[in-house]
């Protein structure tokens, strides 16, 4: 399944969800800073918006685009040089 673009109102799996009414957690690694994510847990994986423009739409991932993702930020494969 390919990552798509979540807007206020979203098909997440076969069910419409609003942003509002999902359980947004954000990275107790965060810190003080602003460049921060938040995501949410959704039915076959995760939906993930930008913290600081939380009604500027989400990114739904299927789970094993979340799996990669997250094994990807481990391995350091997205820090910038």
């Amino acid at each position: 399944m390919a990552s798509a673009p979540l807007t206020r109102s979203s098909s997440l799996g076969s069910a419409s969800v609003e942003p509002g009414a999902l359980a947004w957690r954000k990275s107790t690694y965060s810190g003080g800073g602003n460049d921060c994510v938040e995501v949410a847990f959704v039915p076959g994986g995760a939906a993930v918006r930008d913290s600081k423009n939380p009604s500027g739409g989400m990114l739904r991932l299927s789970a094993s685009e979340w799996d990669a993702l997250l094994t990807a930020v481990r391995r350091g494969t997205l820090d910038l040089p």
